[in-house]
């Protein structure tokens, strides 16, 4: 028999402990739990490196500090590694599915929330499924997306649809905008979502920080917005990643990091 390997994240402990043990009665099931989103990576690093990866993984919605509200913007979601640091379970779906995509990844939540669906979906996930919600249905949903299905309520469907077009929207304009850019424009702005400073990226790019200076500006001013902060949010609604850095030592804001 081919058995499912489940990985359960909640930080709530009576939970994580109560819907593994219901799930590992299913004899096709087998199921581990983690309590925190640097535990989970710690498993999932561990099961890959012995071979013997997980199958699905379910994340509590509320998993970790992700601010509420908000609307879905595309983008790079911060890629959480395994330390101890808090990592809420959005940033855990898209660190897994860049570091493990083979791993489907179902978000449980307590309520319906279009924008959060959204998110999760934006980062990765295969479903949304209420916490409240039947084993017979969750096991479901196991399966089906197994299949490569996406599981969403269906009272969430238009919701997700809609917040899925308007972030579509946002990113099309940002990404109209970026591509005014001039090709060093763009390396700088790159250098910018970095988190370089002026000193750090002249260093980089062998210009001087004055030359430097005029391409942040005409930056900001082709993207239409008055501040490094706001072009960096920009950039990323765009799907700009940072410029790659090397060594262990950079610039960051005019300060060593």
């Amino acid at each position: 028999m081919v058995r499912i390997r489940v990985l359960v994240v909640d930080d709530h402990r009576i939970f994580a402990e109560s819907l593994a043990a219901a799930l590992a009665a299913e004899p096709d099931v087998e199921v581990s739990a983690a309590g925190s989103g640097p535990a989970a990576l710690r498993c999932l690093e561990r099961a890959a490196a012995e071979g013997r990866t997980y199958d699905v993984m379910l994340v509590d919605a509320e998993l970790g500090s992700l601010s509420p509200g908000g609307r879905a913007v595309p983008g790079p979601v911060p890629v959480p590694r395994s330390g101890d640091s808090p990592v809420d379970g959005i940033s855990l779906v898209a660190g897994v599915r860049a570091g493990q995509p083979s791993v489907r990844t179902v978000v449980l939540a307590e309520k319906d929330d279009a924008r959060r669906a959204a998110l999760a979906l934006q980062a990765g996930a295969s479903g949304w499924v209420a916490k409240d919600c039947s084993l017979q249905r969750l096991l479901t949903v196991i399966r089906g997306v197994l299949r490569d299905e996406t599981h969403l309520p269906p009272a969430l469907l238009t919701g997700v649809l809609r917040e899925l077009t308007a972030a579509r929207k946002h990113r099309t304009e940002s990404e109209r905008l970026v591509e005014s850019l001039t090709p060093r424009e763009r390396e700088v702005l790159r250098c910018m979502v970095a988190g370089l400073g002026r000193k750090a990226v002249a260093e980089r790019l062998f210009l001087s920080p004055h030359t430097v200076r005029t391409h942040m500006q005409n930056v900001l001013g082709k993207l239409g917005v008055h501040s490094t902060l706001a072009a960096v949010a920009l950039a990323r609604r765009a799907g700009v990643g940072p410029a790659e850095l090397a060594g262990d030592v950079v610039e960051r804001g005019g300060q060593l990091a």
